[in-house]
């Protein structure tokens, strides 16, 4: 089911996000400061909470809506912040790659939204 695939894939990019944040306060350098809180709210916080909701409705957790939704966060929740760190690394020269990793977060947000508004209204109805 993909609320266990993002509840793992979740944890794993948070313990990389914190060791990350260690690294930079140890060098006292924090220009990737925003990549770092992109990765651990974005990869980590929300993919986290995405997959608890199909855990606690599994049958929605088993959708191919679900499965699409969980792929293209997870997708984008890696890309923005990793091109937010590259742009500034390589002085905004790669500047697409944070913005298609932000729009392909937003397609996933908006499926989940329509997700959750389909489940809440069936479950209004019955």
């Amino acid at each position: 089911m993909i609320g266990s695939l993002m509840i793992c894939v979740s944890a794993v990019v948070l313990l990389v996000g914190m060791v990350a944040g260690i690294v930079m306060g140890i060098k006292q350098d924090f220009l990737l400061s925003p990549a770092h809180a992109h990765l651990n709210l974005v990869g980590g916080v929300l993919l986290f909470l995405f997959g608890l909701y199909y855990r606690v409705v599994p049958t929605v957790g088993r959708s191919l809506l679900a499965r699409v939704q969980g792929w293209l966060h997870s997708v984008g929740g890696l890309m923005f912040p990793i091109g937010i760190g590259i742009t500034l690394l390589a002085n905004h020269a790669y500047m697409a790659v944070p913005i298609i990793g932000s729009l392909i977060m937003l397609a996933a947000m908006v499926l989940f939204v329509v997700i959750v508004l389909r489940t809440e209204r069936s479950a209004a109805v019955a």
